[in-house]
């Protein structure tokens, strides 16, 4: 269920950048990203992840973007999504391009 749930979400985000920045789209898409994220990592985990003391400035950014996007502001919330997104995965994406 989440690992669907969290395709949907990046599928209903990239529609939603596809159809110059629809906001419901993306809106959606963020919703079900996040709760697809619960779903597989769980509750807990997911809690600790985004919460760390190294981790809030990146949470804040991601989050206040996610609320941005659902305030009906998509352009500026999705920038401020992806400086969040990045800033909470910096240290992933070493490891993903090794493998790659």
């Amino acid at each position: 269920i989440g690992l669907g749930l969290v395709g949907f979400g990046i599928f209903f985000i990239l529609f939603g950048m596809l159809l110059y920045f629809d906001s419901v789209l993306l809106a959606f898409g963020n919703i079900l990203f996040l709760s697809g994220l619960v779903f597989i990592i769980g509750f807990r985990r997911t809690f600790t992840f985004f919460f760390q003391r190294q981790k809030l400035k990146g949470t804040s950014f991601f989050l206040g973007g996610v609320l941005i996007v659902l305030m009906r502001w998509p352009l500026l919330g999705m920038l401020l999504e992806a400086y969040g997104f990045i800033s909470l995965f910096r240290s992933f994406f070493p490891v993903a391009f090794g493998f790659l």
